[in-house]
């Protein structure tokens, strides 16, 4: 898929990747995967949330490419990654273990941080054999395991069967979401981002959101609405840091404090202030510094044989 409306310069700019695979999942569903950073370093695996793809991460790549080994890889329908009919959180958890097994060598432990549907892919993996035999560490940013629609404050009205009604149909809305222009930057910073957010980063964001097909934007909406993976979150067994912005509309605070109760080894929720869902993007030097401090604590660099590239 066309990567046309991605920022072309500065930090949030897609690095160019010092190579690309193809993984395929257990129903056929082919993914793309981006490898950053040399050979033998310690690795870390990016998964992005619902209508973004590998370039959401470009800040992080871009500084963690220096001494680790960067993994992204863009969902099923997401980014370079061809639409499936299988939409679900057990396709996720596939998709991940596919990408787990295409990149990293037997018994090779890495990092794997997840934000939004991407944490939610995480969560569903937790149980399966790949994620457990390569997982060291976690990091879930602005996530949450249930109840999705009903804590959402997207709409600016007290809890109830309405708010739900109206948040579940402007998330699930099928309209094509058109050109990224003032107001459509508007719209995405009030849902997405904190009021704070620098102009470059909401344009970054936009173009990435607006590059999200349609029907699949719909489609993987559907899963986020019925999404219930608190039994994945009580599985999820590894050291795990949440991260959440206190102005998130789309994940709040509340499901930090959820997901960490419910953890077996959770080592914390960082609370951004002001901060909204978008905490990789409005928060790049947090999030990697946290991705940084969570592979020198839980895995150890040493030189593995290279994997060899998918079909």
């Amino acid at each position: 898929m066309s990567r046309l409306l991605h920022v072309k310069s500065g930090p949030y700019a897609p690095p160019a990747p010092a190579r690309e695979l193809t993984a395929v999942s257990a129903d056929g569903a082919r993914l793309h995967i981006e490898v950053h950073g040399p050979q033998g370093a310690p690795a870390v695996v990016l998964a992005h949330g619902w209508t973004c793809s590998t370039a959401f991460w470009a800040a992080q790549i871009r500084d963690l490419a220096v001494d680790h080994r960067v993994i992204a890889y863009d969902q099923r329908g997401h980014g370079r990654s061809p639409a499936s009919p299988a939409c679900s959180t057990d396709a996720l958890a596939d998709d991940l273990e596919a990408v787990l097994r295409a990149t990293l060598a037997p018994g090779e432990k890495a990092v794997i941080a997840g934000h939004s549907m991407g944490g939610m892919t995480v969560m569903a993996a937790a149980t399966r054999a790949a994620f457990r035999e390569h997982a060291a560490a976690v990091l879930l940013c602005s996530t949450g395991s249930s109840r999705l629609v009903a804590e959402s404050t997207v709409v600016p009205l007290r809890p109830g069967r309405l708010r739900t009604w109206l948040t579940k149909h402007i998330l699930g809305s099928r309209a094509p979401l058109g050109p990224v222009t003032p107001v459509a930057r508007a719209v995405l910073k009030y849902g997405t981002m904190g009021s704070g957010s620098a102009p470059h980063m909401v344009e970054a964001c936009a173009r990435i959101v607006h590059a999200c097909p349609r029907k699949v934007r719909h489609a993987w909406s559907q899963v986020l609405d019925l999404l219930d993976l608190d039994h994945g979150v009580r599985e999820l067994a590894v050291p795990t840091a949440v991260v959440v912005g206190t102005a998130d509309r789309l994940t709040p605070p509340v499901h930090a404090h959820a997901l960490a109760a419910a953890l077996p080894h959770c080592l914390g929720v960082t609370e951004l202030p002001g901060l909204g869902h978008m905490t990789p993007v409005e928060a790049p030097e947090l999030v990697t510094g946290r991705i940084r401090e969570l592979v020198m604590t839980y895995t150890r660099a040493r030189t593995y044989p290279q994997v060899k590239e998918g079909a």
